[in-house]
């Protein structure tokens, strides 16, 4: 149940002048990081894959986002169908009847154990907060990304040991992250399709749980 809350999500960052293949790591995140502000709204789709090393096995999932920051965002999930993971600004809710049938989990949206991974984690003030090492150039659907690797430093709250942010050369977006969790768990994000500053439906940011669903309230 862990591996899936605190599963993605999945947001954006707008679009920015293209780096030199050359750039020091701290000039990629910075870079995305000052896109990033400027970023209100998210819609898209991904592909999420989980690994856990302790027991040898890989899930993977699709779905679509839609966020409006700063407090709320809606995982949608086609495969899993039925999955969802709603953020409404004041809550988390988690309900994820693939694995966890007939139960909903309802956390405050503050609780960082629950609350699914935000590229806020990533991307504000990161120059305080994790040590930087290049992860290589390659592409990625096609066009050229920059990786970086992010170790969150001594004293830094953080629910990941490691993660990895693919930076698009010419647009700045995140276009993946990967994940190393203290659980042995890997999550990999691949985002398939993303834009930033449209419209989204602000009932997706609405939970409400089917009948007969039991509510799990903490936090």
């Amino acid at each position: 149940m862990r591996m899936m809350t605190r599963s993605l999500v999945v947001l954006a960052i707008a679009a920015a002048p293209a780096v030199a293949q050359g750039n020091p790591p701290t000039a990629t995140v910075g870079r995305a990081a000052a896109a990033w502000k400027s970023v209100r709204t998210a819609r898209g789709t991904f592909e999420q894959r989980i690994t856990n090393s302790l027991v040898g096995k890989t899930a993977v999932a699709h779905g679509e986002f839609q966020q409006q920051r700063p407090k709320k965002l809606s995982i949608r999930f086609t495969d899993p169908p039925s999955d969802a993971i709603v953020v409404d600004g004041t809550y988390v809710w988690i309900y994820l009847p693939s694995s966890a049938p007939g139960q909903v989990i309802r956390r405050l949206a503050s609780d960082p154990n629950y609350t699914p991974v935000d590229f806020d984690q990533f991307l504000v003030s990161p120059e305080t907060r994790f040590d930087m090492s290049d992860a290589g150039v390659s592409t990625l659907d096609g066009k050229p990304v920059h990786a970086v690797t992010l170790i969150p430093k001594a004293g830094t709250s953080s629910t990941f040991s490691r993660a990895t942010v693919w930076i698009g050369d010419g647009d700045a977006l995140v276009h993946q992250v990967e994940v190393v969790e203290s659980s042995s768990v890997t999550r990999r994000i691949h985002l398939l399709t993303i834009a930033v500053n449209v419209p989204v439906d602000p009932k997706v940011f609405v939970f409400t749980a089917p009948k007969g669903v039991k509510i799990v309230n903490g936090g």
